[in-house]
């Protein structure tokens, strides 16, 4: 997860935004498919969630930095 972190860390908030609605799109059509046809790696969407967890996380602290730095 620390290179996710890092790799997102270098993004901006709005694009850190567009890469989330991406994850969440992927995850959803990832659970449609797994009723269909079950795939060889079942950890595909685990794995996903934990990477939006990371995003999600960055994004509140970015935007928390945001908000301090319109404060000053």
């Amino acid at each position: 997860m620390k290179k996710y972190a890092i790799e997102f860390r270098k993004q901006t908030s709005s694009e850190l935004v567009k890469e989330s609605l991406k994850l969440k799109n992927e995850i959803n059509k990832l659970k449609i498919e797994w009723g269909i046809n079950k795939p060889k790696n079942t950890n595909i969407i685990s794995n996903k969630l934990k990477r939006l967890s990371v995003l999600m996380t960055l994004l509140g602290e970015k935007k928390e930095l945001e908000k301090l730095e319109v404060k000053k």
